[in-house]
């Protein structure tokens, strides 16, 4: 939510319509048109629903709107705006016919709009730049907010949190590395999307251990009773001969789609003027409908939508009504400015009143990632969130679209929710979501997830972590059961690298000045030598409150790179390729020449085809790279 453009709209209060059938003989159509009963001006963003048929839209920038194939019948319909008065009128629809239906909404008294914090009247003043975004966001065009000032069509608010890169840590100083797992693909798909469109990513944009992350690895399946299994291994650090590379894999046991528990959802779909473009609006409803195609009869599922207001677009449904719900999907259009953080409380508490017990109850978010009225803070937004999942009821973010993707914030509230941030970029990338890996998106089998790794300062001088760097916690963090941290779907695998130098090597690793009081230094115990580190981990059942122990020691057999798992040359491929794109200080000798040769002879078993597309992404940036310099 921002609060610069507070003082242009406020949240605006759910239409109401009620409405009475008077036969089915025919249908015919409800065009509507609003307009400011002061000065004319066409209303944008104006909510427009009509309970009974599931239709819900608001009205777009020229004011209009119209509904299509109503039944004959008299309706009550209400139209609603932030600022303005909610106003009804009766309409009867006719047969193969068109009733032209006009609000004029009258602006609510001065009080109200000071109490709303439109304390002036933005027709007679110059707009601020938050008025101009959000008359941007209301149009998806360059509009004109009275005072003149226009936005360019080209016109980008994204944001990437700032990402400060891991460094190497000497173990005799730093012996425990500790962070929470994550399996969020966003970032290696928003990455895509810069590479198609012929440009290199924002370095922030750039999450390695999402990248490596986003790949399907061929680690075994747990056969001792527990959710997953674990290995880990090491080998050559391709970027650096001197430095060694270790790996951690994780994989999620399997379920059969007829024995996963059934399933509540509530899809929160943001419907708002930003999300006008064919790749936001239209690809979710895409998306959303091959998701609707898996569902089982015992599924449930709700619609939410937010724009200028909030709206239940669909009580909760049984899965085995594939058309109701797809009916109400198609029906979904965009306009007005975004009341996120309001929608985000209609959906969780829908969700409660639908709630499973022992099943996945789940909103799922799907949004470029705005919220501009509603809750004044994004933390207050996530003290919300951490609240319902305590109380079972788990958040995924799913983001769309260019140019106003907060990729920071999305993330964000995925992590607080329990739940997964995926970038849909096209329609492949939605079947990979939400039909591929259905299950491992949105069946948790295992909840805050930590890994703990002790190194061996006989065979370790310094370890850096591949990533992970917003995932990072204290060492005493992994023994605290109140710590939030990852969660783990089904089949799903997870993969960390660690880059190690040597035990004996005279690298020069820390600044800091050797200690006065105390000397440190590596004792080796013969039992213990052969061991490079030891992996410990942590993890709750999806309703459990303890903590459960895997502790796995790890040796290096010295492999070279030919000897290495198919696996594991793939994973050092992709993150090779993540330290080009960020420039990082740690790439060494890494180039896109030795990323290709990696993963061309590392690409193993691909029938989706996503290990060939990364190799046609490498061989782009390689030649925008060469551009830029």
């Amino acid at each position: 939510m921002k609060n610069r453009i507070l003082p242009l709209i406020a949240a605006a209060a759910l239409a109401l319509i009620s409405a009475s059938f008077i036969g089915a003989a025919g249908t015919g159509i409800i065009s509507c048109k609003v307009t400011d009963s002061v000065n004319d001006n066409l209303l944008t963003g104006v909510t427009l629903i009509i309970p009974g048929t599931s239709y819900l839209a608001v009205s777009d920038k020229a004011g209009h709107y119209q509904f299509t194939g109503i039944p004959e019948g008299t309706y009550k319909v209400q139209a609603s705006l932030a600022g303005y008065q909610s106003q009804t009128r009766k309409v009867q629809v006719k047969a193969n016919s068109t009733v032209k239906l006009e609000f004029k909404l009258k602006v609510h008294g001065k009080k109200l709009l000071q109490t709303l914090g439109l304390v002036k009247d933005e027709r007679k003043y110059p707009a601020s730049r938050g008025a101009q975004k959000a008359c941007y966001e209301m149009t998806s065009a360059p509009c004109d907010v009275s005072g003149g000032y226009m936005l360019p069509p080209g016109y980008n608010t994204e944001e990437y949190s700032r990402i400060y890169e891991n460094r190497f840590l000497e173990v005799t100083q730093n012996p425990l590395s500790t962070f929470s797992i994550d399996v969020d693909p966003a970032s290696y798909a928003n990455v895509r999307r810069f590479l198609n469109y012929g440009q290199l990513p924002p370095k922030d944009a750039v999450r390695i251990e999402e990248m490596i992350n986003y790949f399907d690895y061929d680690y075994p399946l747990p056969d001792d009773g527990r959710p997953f299994s674990i290995i880990a291994n090491a080998g050559p650090c391709p970027w650096n001969s001197g430095h060694r590379l270790a790996r951690i894999g994780i994989k999620g046991k399997e379920i059969s789609r007829d024995k996963l528990p059934p399933t509540n959802l509530v899809f929160l779909i943001d419907v708002s003027g930003s999300m006008q473009s064919p790749d936001k609006l239209p690809l979710l409803k895409s998306a959303f409908k091959m998701l609707v195609n898996q569902l089982r009869p015992n599924d449930r599922i709700a619609i939410a939508v937010y724009a200028s207001s909030e709206g239940l677009a669909l009580p909760s449904t049984s899965g085995k009504d594939k058309k109701v719900i797809l009916d109400v999907l198609d029906k979904l259009e965009a306009g007005g400015c975004t009341a996120g953080a309001a929608g985000i409380q209609l959906a969780y508490r829908t969700a409660k009143e639908n709630f499973i017990k022992g099943g996945n109850n789940r909103v799922i978010l799907a949004t470029d990632g705005d919220f501009n009225v509603g809750v004044s803070s994004t933390s207050e937004l996530i003290r919300m969130i951490e609240q319902k999942r305590e109380a079972g009821i788990f958040l995924s973010v799913l983001g769309f679209g260019s140019g106003n993707l907060k990729d920071s914030r999305m993330e964000q509230l995925a992590d607080k929710g329990n739940g997964n941030y995926a970038y849909i970029d096209n329609i492949t990338e939605a079947k990979k979501v939400l039909v591929n890996q259905m299950a491992g998106t949105l069946f948790t089998i295992a909840k805050d997830v930590k890994i703990q790794v002790e190194f061996n300062p006989a065979r370790v001088k310094a370890y850096k972590l591949i990533g992970y760097e917003n995932r990072m916690l204290n060492k005493e963090d992994f023994n605290d059961d109140r710590k939030d941290a990852g969660e783990l779907g089904v089949g799903h695998t997870v993969t960390a690298l660690y880059e190690l130098v040597p035990a004996g090597s005279n690298e020069k690793i820390s600044q800091v000045d050797d200690l006065k009081y105390q000397k440190v230094q590596a004792k080796p115990s013969g039992s213990f030598s052969g061991e490079l580190m030891t992996v410990k981990l942590r993890y709750k059942d999806p309703d459990g409150q303890a903590s459960q122990l895997i502790s796995k020691p790890v040796r290096d057999g010295g492999a070279d790179m030919a000897m290495l798992p198919e696996d594991l040359r793939f994973a050092s491929a992709v993150a090779e390729f993540g330290l080009l794109l960020r420039d990082s200080e740690h790439k060494g000798k890494a180039s896109y020449r030795q990323v290709l040769e990696l993963a061309r002879n590392s690409r193993g078993n691909d029938p989706e085809g996503y290990r060939a597309e990364f190799i046609k992404l490498v061989e782009a940036a390689s030649q925008l790279a060469v551009k830029q310099d």
